[in-house]
C-alpha cells in the first residue's frame, strides 16, 4: 500500500522555513559567540581583578613591616581577610618564601603548605595560573613580596572557576533571553512578510511558478492578436511579438514610454486614455487596427491593458465586397436598361420603322463595345480591367463619364508578384469613388470643358493607367470643386471628407497601401477643374526605399 505524495510546499511556506531556520541559525550563532566571548572576557576580567589585589597586598609596608614581626599571622590575617571582602575575590593568601601560609579564608589552613607552583614567583615574576587548590579550581595569581630587594614572602590571590562560571551563566540567561526574543521578532516578521508573499503568488510553489511563467511566455508567443500592457506611469510593461509588428516597434520597446513611440496622435490617446477603449479603429503607417484597452484599477491605476487587432485585409476585403457589390447593381442596373432598350427595338419593328430601330440599336451597342475594347486592349492585368469597367458601370449610373486616358497602357505580365492586386484595388477603386462622388456635384453646377477644350454636357472621371520605365503610374482626375490647396497635407488622414462625420477612411487606405508598395501619393489640380490623385508605385523591389517610410504628400500644381 502506497502512502499518498505530500503536495508541495508553496514557494512562501518554502521561503518562511528557510528564513526561520535562517534566523535560529543566526541568533544560536550569536549565542554561543557571545558566550565563549563573555566566557573569555569574564576569564579577563576576573585575571586583572585579582592581579590587582594581589600586586597591591605585595606592594603594602604594613605588609611587609607584619612579615618582620615574630607572628605575621596575628597581623596579617585580618588585613587579607579585609582586601578579599573588599575586592570580593575568593581567597587571599600571604606566604613565606617556604610556602607556608600566613593567611588563609580558612583559619585551620594557616600553617599548611600553600598547594600551588611559586618558583617563578620566587625568581621574582608575576605570573598567573589555573590551578585547584583547598577551594577548588581557581584562578589565581601569584607575586612576590620585596624588602630592600629581599624576596621576604609571597602573596597569592584567586577568584575561583566556579564564581566566574556563575558569572558567565547569569549573562547566558539575560543573552539567551534577548536570543528569544530575536528569534520570536525575527519568526513574527518572517511570517508577516511570506504572508504577503504568499498573496502575490497565490499560494503556488516554485514549480507551479516556473510553468506558469512557460504557459506565459508560450501564449505571448502563440496568439495572433496585438497584446500591449502599460505601467502607472505609461511605459510599455510587456508585449507580445504580434504587438510589436502591428505597431512597427523594434525588440527593445519594453520600458519605453507610449508618447515617444512616434505612433500616430489619435493611436497615443487611445493607449493613454484613463477610461477603456472598445473596438476603436485606428490607422499606423501601413495597417488598420482595432484598440481595445482596460485600465488595471486596484486602490489606483496600475497600468492598462491594450489587445489590438489586425484589420487591414478585412478592411481591403470589404473595399472589394464594396466593389464587386457595386458591379453587380450596375449590371443590374444595365440588365434593367437593356430590356427598356429592346422594348424599345421591338416597339420600332412592330411599328414598321426598321431602319430606325437597327440604328437605335447599334449605337448603344457601339457605344459600350468601344469601352470594352478601349480598357481591354489597355489594361491587360485582369483585376484591374475588371474594376475598371465595373466604375464605369457604376458611375455612368450616376450620371458620371468614366474616361480611360488614351496613354494608358499595362501589358501583360508588367505587374510584378510583389505589388499585390488587392492594393491596387484599394488605391485604384477608392480614388475613383472619391472622383465620382466629386464630380457628380460639381462647382456651380456649370459645363466643364473636357481636354480638347469643347464643352462636355456631363460629369466626367478621367483614369490614367500606365506601366513604363520601371514604374506604375496611376493618376485619376475629375470634374469636381477640386481640394483646396491648404487641405493638401491633410486629404490623407483618417476623418478627413466633404461629406460629413462618418466618412474620410478611402484616402487614409489609399496612403496604406501605396506606402506598402513603397510608393508615393500627390494630390493637386485636375486639367479638368477638379482635384488629380496621382500614384507612383516601383514595378521592382530593387527600386524601392530602403526604408519604408511613409508615402510622400507633395502637392501637385495644376496644368491647366
Amino acid at each position: 500500500m502506497s502512502l499518498p505524495r505530500a503536495l508541495p510546499r508553496s514557494l512562501a511556506g518554502q521561503l518562511f522555513a528557510m528564513q526561520v531556520v535562517l534566523v535560529a541559525a543566526v541568533v544560536a550563532g550569536c549565542a554561543v559567540f557571545t558566550y565563549v566571548s563573555g566566557s573569555a572576557q569574564a576569564e579577563e576580567t576576573a585575571t586583572r581583578q585579582v592581579t590587582a589585589a594581589a600586586t597591591a597586598v605585595a606592594d603594602s609596608p604594613s605588609v611587609r613591616e607584619a612579615i618582620r614581626t615574630p607572628d605575621p599571622s596575628a597581623v596579617l590575617q585580618p588585613y587579607a581577610e579585609k582586601v578579599r571582602k573588599d575586592t570580593g575575590i575568593a581567597f587571599v593568601t600571604i606566604m613565606g618564601p617556604d610556602r607556608v601560609r600566613w593567611t588563609h579564608p580558612d583559619t585551620a589552613r594557616i600553617g599548611e603548605t600553600f598547594l600551588g607552583h611559586t618558583a617563578r614567583a620566587l625568581r621574582g615574576e608575576t605570573f598567573t595560573e589555573t590551578y585547584t587548590g583547598t577551594l577548588g579550581p581557581s584562578i589565581r595569581v601569584v607575586t612576590p613580596i620585596r624588602d630592600g630587594g629581599r624576596i621576604t614572602g609571597l602573596v597569592s590571590a584567586g577568584i575561583t572557576v566556579e564564581r566566574v562560571s556563575s558569572q558567565v551563566r547569569a549573562q547566558l540567561g539575560a543573552l539567551g533571553l534577548a536570543a528569544g526574543g530575536a528569534l520570536a521578532l525575527g519568526g513574527i516578521g518572517t511570517y508577516v512578510i511570506n504572508a504577503r508573499l504568499r498573496r502575490h503568488t497565490h499560494g503556488m510553489n516554485a514549480a507551479e511558478l516556473s510553468r506558469m511563467h512557460d504557459y506565459h511566455q508560450a501564449a505571448l508567443h502563440a496568439v495572433r492578436e496585438g497584446l500591449l500592457m502599460l505601467d502607472g506611469q505609461r511605459r510599455i510593461a510587456l508585449i507580445n511579438d504580434a504587438g510589436r509588428e502591428l505597431l512597427g516597434l523594434p525588440p527593445g520597446a519594453v520600458g519605453r514610454r507610449v508618447a515617444d513611440l512616434e505612433l500616430p496622435a489619435p493611436l497615443t490617446g487611445a493607449l493613454l486614455a484613463s477610461e477603456k477603449r472598445v473596438d476603436e479603429v485606428h490607422l499606423t503607417v501601413d495597417r488598420v487596427i482595432v484598440v481595445n484597452t482596460r485600465p488595471v484599477v486596484g486602490g489606483e491605476r496600475r497600468g492598462t491593458v491594450v489587445t489590438l487587432r489586425d484589420h487591414t485585409e478585412l478592411q481591403a476585403l470589404s473595399g472589394e465586397l464594396d466593389s464587386e457589390r457595386g458591379f453587380t447593381q450596375a449590371l443590374r442596373s444595365q440588365a434593367h436598361e437593356a430590356a427598356n432598350r429592346l422594348h424599345t427595338v421591338v416597339s420600332l419593328i412592330e411599328l414598321g420603322r426598321a431602319e430606325e430601330a437597327v440604328g437605335f440599336a447599334t449605337a448603344e451597342l457601339r457605344l459600350a463595345q468601344v469601352l470594352t475594347d478601349r480598357v481591354v486592349g489597355a489594361v491587360a492585368e485582369p483585376v484591374l480591367a475588371a474594376l475598371l469597367l465595373g466604375k464605369a458601370a457604376q458611375a455612368n449610373e450616376r450620371g458620371v463619364e468614366l474616361v480611360l486616358a488614351d496613354d494608358s497602357l499595362i501589358d501583360d505580365g508588367a505587374l510584378p508578384a510583389t505589388l499585390p492586386s488587392r492594393d491596387l484595388v484599394t488605391i485604384l477603386g477608392n480614388l475613383i469613388d472619391n472622383a465620382v462622388d466629386a464630380a457628380s456635384e460639381p462647382a456651380g453646377g456649370a459645363s466643364v470643358p473636357d481636354r480638347r477644350g469643347a464643352p462636355a454636357g456631363r460629369a466626367r472621371v478621367t483614369v490614367t493607367a500606365l506601366a513604363n520605365d520601371g514604374e506604375l503610374l496611376l493618376r485619376v482626375a475629375d470634374t469636381g470643386a477640386g481640394v483646396d490647396p491648404g487641405d493638401a497635407a491633410t486629404v490623407f488622414h483618417r476623418g478627413w471628407s466633404t461629406h460629413g462625420a462618418g466618412r474620410g477612411l478611402g484616402l487614409a487606405l489609399v496612403q496604406q497601401a501605396v506606402h506598402r508598395g513603397g510608393g508615393t501619393v500627390a494630390v493637386g489640380g485636375s486639367p479638368d477643374g477638379g482635384a488629380e490623385f496621382t500614384v507612383r508605385l516601383p514595378l521592382s523591389p530593387a527600386q524601392m526605399p530602403p526604408s519604408r517610410t511613409p508615402a510622400a504628400l507633395v502637392p501637385e500644381e495644376s496644368t491647366s
